[in-house]
């Protein structure tokens, strides 16, 4: 488990090397956004290797007053190893105009339809649980050509892939049970790749700072500070075009 927990921590290096060489352009503008994520998880275990996922996770603007985005997503997820667990998915994205750029550049709402695969592993060193994810991404998503639209009238194919590090540590004792509180701190990036991919090869990192607590093994809740930086798809003025969205997260997981 050593040889594959370094293993992840070099790929992990190599996305944040990238991330770093993307930010370091010069020929950029940034928008900035106060957002707030709130995110409802929940799993169907069906048996010791099999169950059912299910979210929605409500996306606003300004804290919570504007929409930013909404987003369903379901699986089945078979663990194949106490510390490994795959689950395939699909999941339904709907995108609002939001911002001083809207991503759209007619400035249209659009759907998005998502195929997904993803595998989870956790790795515990000493009383911290490290959490590997990785992602890949089949995406449709809306658009219109017509700068005079009110809506998407085509899909287009895009691949992404993710990789998401996180890090669990309880506060009472060497593990966290049930009644105790955690700290928890986790950063993502996701890269685009495929014939379609335009200006963002580098598409977003999520970075997020968050105390929880485990009210039993059916049910804990986390909240704490989220920063979401997407870069377009399309040049702005002749620039990269970045959104740096900084705000709240509030995430609860039930387990039946």
């Amino acid at each position: 488990m050593k040889h594959s927990l370094n293993s992840f921590a070099l790929t992990g290096l190599i996305f944040l090397f990238f991330t770093v060489s993307v930010f370091g352009q010069n020929n950029r503008q940034t928008e900035n956004n106060t957002i707030g994520w709130y995110a409802f998880f929940a799993n169907y275990k069906l048996d010791d290797k099999w169950s059912i996922h299910g979210e929605f996770q409500w996306r606003r603007t300004d804290w919570i007053t504007n929409p930013q985005q909404n987003l369903y997503r379901m699986g089945i997820n078979y663990k194949i190893h106490p510390q490994v667990t795959f689950r395939v998915g699909y999941a339904f994205i709907d995108t609002f105009n939001y911002g001083d750029q809207p991503l759209a550049g007619n400035g249209i709402r659009f759907p998005e339809h998502r195929a997904y695969q993803m595998a989870i592993i956790n790795n515990p060193i000493g009383k911290v649980n490290l959490t590997h994810r990785f992602m890949l991404e089949q995406r449709w998503v809306g658009r219109s050509l017509d700068p005079n639209a009110t809506k998407a009238d085509e899909y287009v194919h895009l691949n992404r892939i993710r990789y998401m590090f996180r890090a669990d540590i309880p506060l009472v004792g060497p593990s966290l049970e049930d009644k105790e509180p955690y700290l928890a701190v986790y950063d993502e990036i996701m890269i685009g790749f495929g014939k379609n991919v335009n200006q963002n090869v580098f598409d977003q990192n999520r970075l997020g700072i968050l105390a929880g607590y485990r009210f039993s093994g059916n049910f804990r809740i986390e909240g704490g500070y989220f920063n979401q930086i997407v870069q377009f798809g399309r040049l702005v003025n002749g620039k990269n075009y970045f959104q740096n969205n900084k705000g709240l997260i509030i995430n609860s997981y039930f387990n039946f």
